[in-house]
């Protein structure tokens, strides 16, 4: 498992009682590489939304745990936000809460049905290997997606 992998489902073990503690869930936590820069992503979520009082009382919370703790040996940027109205979907809890949401993205390469790298509909299901999008009317319109192929999906911003 890749160190940046490792640190962040550490720092999401940590975060636990926190998010609780703070009435919020956790989308997901990321830890990425930008530049020169290591960044350290919490998302955070909750009906109705987060606030930024919010994200500064976990951000605040967490900090104080990591530097106690302190779980990455390497410098980094903290940022604790909502996960925003155009979400990714990474991971399976993601999809399960999307079900029947309309959703977008792209593919590292092109469809062999379609021959597009482009996709959008609603998310009808998913397992370890695929997602099924729903991509007209009729029932029988959906494309079966290799998960392994998808490079980015996320809920389509209706405006």
């Amino acid at each position: 498992m890749a160190k940046t992998l490792r640190y962040a489902e550490r720092v999401e073990e940590m975060l636990i009682p926190i998010a609780e503690q703070h009435g919020v869930g956790i989308y997901d936590v990321e830890y990425v590489k930008e530049g020169s820069d290591y960044i350290l992503r919490c998302y955070i979520d909750k009906d109705g939304g987060v606030t930024i009082n919010d994200c500064e009382e976990v951000s605040r919370a967490l900090s104080e745990v990591l530097d106690r703790e302190d779980p990455i040996p390497d410098a980094y940027i903290l940022e604790v936000s909502s996960p925003g109205l155009g979400r990714s979907l990474t991971k399976d809890r993601h999809f399960a809460a999307s079900i029947g949401e309309e959703v977008e993205g792209t593919l590292f390469k092109p469809d062999e049905s379609t021959g597009e790298k482009a996709f959008q509909g609603i998310l009808k299901e998913f397992d370890d290997k695929t997602v099924t999008v729903k991509t007209g009317d009729a029932d029988d319109a959906v494309q079966v997606l290799e998960r392994k192929n998808i490079a980015n999906i996320r809920l389509t911003i209706d405006f």
